[in-house]
């Protein structure tokens, strides 16, 4: 990549934040472009988010989790998917999909493993110079990296796609999504990840746990640890939800049978039909502090429920980083964080992910010209995004900017 002393005429250079699925299927998409791309990975290899909870079953089947192009890029060189509705835990979804995407003498030629994105910028303006002109559009977006040694260097594109995902940033345990106050202490005995309770069950069994949150990934932790309950003598779950009538997301008529079935073990166990596993309705997390080696949390809106417990396991949801764009004209929702002309159309459409309307490049396109947020980071706040979503816009935003 090089400086603003590019010619204009050259072909765009796309940078891909994000070696996931979204970033593997755009990379894909740029080679059947003919177009450069660079794919920049923080961790040691491909899709290291999904390998931190590989475990995981994902409630939709092969058949949503791979796209045409993931399909027909690895049918080339005699690497056969699934394509059938069995549901893939996430580590199943790295070993027959994404490694063998890195493979691939596409990627991984632009493939750049141990690289953070600290910021993006444009060369030679602030975020307030040159709004709406075409100025803007014709400097080089300036790319700080960091590299796992802590080396950091500037590259520059013409293009960037955001596809950093949520993962890495949760939301804080406390009420209204900030930390409760004494939760800066309790930073390691507080997991905000779906554990591994087959690997790492012996952290866990026999102790009182707090679950906190309510979404699927609450959810599926609270499935998983029925188990423990009943096979480890003295472990007992307060499952603290902040709704006084939890619908626990459910859809009607859900089209998803492994979604449905995460909301039905939810009822089951709300209606008391789990021993050892009790469900606190209109239970936000108001306080912590430390008592006799154990943690006293505040429960409800005064704070004044308390109970007593080992282990917190706060699953209450992850928001996107806006922060590595600070510099770069995008329009948020105020409510969901997501860019503004996708936000606008996804709350109107409801939380019905299979029957969202289609997102035309002007839905995915930001102020900030050849700037575009895809995948899970796109959605914001909202928890509805699926994986064959992300590939649609890809494919959008690819047909609309370079015909391909």
């Amino acid at each position: 990549m090089t400086q603003s002393s590019r010619s204009r005429t050259e072909r765009p250079r796309i940078a891909i934040l994000g070696a996931g699925p979204i970033g593997l299927d755009a990379a894909l998409a740029a080679t059947d472009a003919g177009l450069p791309c660079t794919v920049f990975e923080a961790g040691p290899r491909v899709a290291d988010n999904i390998r931190g909870w590989g475990h995981v079953r994902l409630f939709t089947p092969w058949t949503m989790n791979v796209s045409a192009r993931m399909l027909r890029h690895l049918a080339d060189v005699g690497v056969k998917v699934p394509q059938d509705d069995s549901c893939p835990t996430g580590e199943e979804l790295v070993s027959r999909l994404l490694d063998p995407l890195a493979g691939l003498q596409e990627i991984a030629a632009n493939l750049v493993l141990g690289t953070r994105v600290l910021g993006i910028g444009r060369q030679g303006l602030l975020k307030h110079e040159e709004i709406g002109t075409q100025e803007r559009g014709a400097r080089p977006f300036r790319i700080l990296l960091e590299r796992t040694d802590g080396g950091r260097a500037v590259e520059y594109a013409s293009v960037v796609l955001d596809c950093t995902g949520t993962y890495g940033t949760p939301n804080a345990t406390g009420d209204g999504g900030i930390a409760a106050p004494g939760e800066e202490r309790l930073d390691g005995r507080i997991q905000r990840t779906l554990p591994d309770f087959a690997r790492d069950g012996q952290a866990w069994a026999g102790r009182t746990i707090l679950l906190v949150g309510a979404g699927k990934s609450a959810q599926s932790a609270a499935r998983d640890l029925v188990e423990m309950v009943s096979s480890a003598p003295g472990t007992q779950v307060i499952w603290a939800v902040r709704g006084t009538q939890p619908d626990w997301g459910e859809i009607p008529d859900d089209p998803i049978p492994e979604r449905q079935a995460l909301v039905t073990s939810s009822k089951q166990m709300d209606a008391g039909h789990v021993p050892g596993i009790r469900v606190e309705h209109g239970a936000p997390v108001q306080s912590f502090r430390l008592e006799d080696g154990r943690i006293v949390a505040g429960l409800g809106v005064g704070g004044d429920r308390e109970v007593r417990v080992d282990r917190v396991l706060s699953l209450t949801g992850y928001v996107p980083d806006a922060s590595l764009y600070r510099q770069l004209q995008v329009h948020e929702c105020y409510a969901t964080s997501a860019p503004m002309n996708l936000a606008a159309q996804l709350l109107g459409a409801g939380v019905n992910c299979l029957e969202l309307p289609a997102q035309g490049v002007d839905t995915l396109s930001n102020p900030e010209p050849g700037f575009f947020v895809l995948g899970a980071k796109s959605y914001g706040r909202l928890s509805f995004f699926l994986l064959r979503n992300g590939y649609e816009q890809v494919t959008t935003v690819f047909e609309a900017s370079f015909g391909g």
